[in-house]
């Protein structure tokens, strides 16, 4: 019984390091690549932020401004905190 226990705590705590070692090699893998692209994938170049090319900005901006991404949130409420009135609003 107390072997088994020893053998199950030894195990434990490989596990634990191993855990641990993955994690670190996790993460300097990631900070070793450069950002990628969201809509192409290729690397992403500082002089346009989170993007490889001009073309890619404007094309994240396009499906912004045209609502293909949106941001939940609530229904539209009236400055004043009451519902928006049925009969008023988009037309």
């Amino acid at each position: 019984m107390a072997k088994d226990a020893a053998k199950d705590a030894a195990k434990d705590a490989t596990r634990d390091v191993s855990n641990d070692v993955s994690k670190d090699v996790s993460k300097d893998v990631s900070a070793s690549r450069p950002p990628r692209c969201p809509i192409c994938g290729k690397p992403a170049v500082a002089e346009f932020r989170a993007f490889c090319s001009r073309r890619c900005a404007d094309v994240d901006l396009n499906r912004w401004l045209s609502g293909v991404y949106t941001v939940p949130g609530k229904a539209d409420e009236e400055e004043d905190g009451g519902p928006a009135p049925e009969g008023e609003g988009e037309a």
